[in-house]
């Protein structure tokens, strides 16, 4: 069986796994882990971005936040339905994120994550002031897409979000965009002398990974059945990376990993609040210290060593040397 079988093999079991998963836990863990995978659909998304074509935004969360008002309002003043409100919350952020990328193209960085630091901010703060439209820092009630707080359908809701989210990404760096966007990452002056159309990409990348970003903040804003600009607090966008740095950056497990993982660790921590910062901080500089590549990176390092003792101490990853030429 080849790796790329056995990675497939891996990912269905794991999808059977969640898919039965509530039938063993409470609707408390099922809460737990339906936010969990909001945030994983997040860290994914912001990967793409970051991770695999090298633009660093400080605005992702605020994207989430945009789908979510969008969706919202579009129903609470104008009356449209579901089906409409949410595809339009997520082509608004796609629209968005592809103008800001227009404006961003000459600009990487700390630069870049300046300017998208500055328009989370000025979203944010818009959502914040306008309170007789957007309900302010009160927040504004939203309609649950299924009538009900039992969280069971979201649970499945965000399952199925989740795993779409891994398959377009999937599909897309497995692609010649995906080649694309790694030669961008790598050396933009270079991907351009070789033909490829560097202002295409950087939009196209803005816009896929703040697109799903607006799908996953429209679908919670309608789990949750309240929206607010905490949506839009930095400390979202933190969070957003932690989890990426800890699960792995420029993997595909990775960053969906870190999230459910610190999700979980910070519910398990909820009691002890004063501490549950500290320790995410110190497992944020042990991972970083000892493991650069996060959990994934630790997974590589215990893979080879367990290789390593199976071949009697001989890396079975070890480069073999090149006879130079004269030698025998």
């Amino acid at each position: 069986m080849n790796l790329f079988h056995t990675k497939y093999l891996v990912f269905l079991i794991l999808v059977l796994f969640a898919a039965f998963l509530p039938m063993y836990i409470g609707e408390y863990w099922q809460y737990v882990l339906t936010i969990a995978f909001f945030y994983a659909i997040l860290a994914a998304s912001w990967n793409l971005l970051s991770g695999y074509t090298g633009l660093f935004s400080l605005a992702h969360h605020a994207f989430g936040m945009i789908g979510a008002y969008t969706s919202t309002l579009l129903m609470a003043k104008a009356g449209i339905p579901f089906w409409m409100s949410i595809p339009a919350g997520i082509l608004l952020t796609m629209l968005i994120s592809s103008l800001m990328g227009i404006m961003c193209l000459r600009v990487s960085g700390l630069y870049l994550a300046l300017i998208t630091w500055a328009f989370a901010e000025v979203a944010r703060n818009y959502f914040r002031l306008h309170y007789t439209f957007t309900g302010g820092d009160r927040g504004l009630e939203s309609s649950l897409l299924f009538g009900t707080i039992q969280p069971t359908p979201y649970y499945y809701l965000f399952l199925g979000l989740l795993i779409a989210t891994i398959i377009l990404i999937v599909l897309i760096m497995r692609s010649r965009i995906g080649y694309y966007l790694k030669a961008i990452r790598d050396d933009s002056i270079a991907a351009r002398s070789m033909g490829v159309n560097i202002v295409r990409y950087k939009i196209f990348a803005f816009a896929v990974s703040s697109g799903l970003a607006g799908m996953a903040g429209a679908f919670y804003g309608h789990s949750i059945g309240l929206i607010s600009p905490i949506m839009g607090d930095f400390n979202e966008m933190a969070m957003i990376i932690i989890f990426v740095v800890i699960g792995g950056i420029r993997t595909m497990p990775g960053p969906i990993i870190g999230a459910i993982a610190v999700r979980i660790l910070m519910e398990l921590l909820r009691a002890q609040s004063e501490v549950r910062i500290l320790i995410l901080s110190l497992l944020v500089i042990i991972i970083m210290r000892f493991f650069n590549g996060g959990l994934m990176e630790l997974y590589r390092q215990i893979k080879q060593w367990i290789n390593k003792d199976k071949n009697g101490g001989t890396s079975a990853y070890h480069e073999i040397e090149t006879p130079k030429q004269g030698e025998s």
